[in-house]
């Protein structure tokens, strides 16, 4: 099986969601995406604490 992200041959692939879409991926651009997504929701923490956002 073939990455779709780095395009590497792999034994077994993931499914994450990356930019909304559900995407199969291997354990290495997984975690990669996950940290991104963590790092984004972070500094949107950041930036609605800033701005004293009191939304949901």
């Amino acid at each position: 099986m073939e990455c779709k992200e780095c395009g590497n041959e792999v034994e077994s692939l993931v499914a994450v969601k990356i930019g909304g879409k559900k995407v199969r991926v291997c354990e290495d651009c997984a975690d990669r995406a996950r940290e991104e997504d963590e790092v984004a929701e972070a500094a949107t923490g950041v930036m609605k604490g800033m701005m004293e956002y009191k939304g949901k």
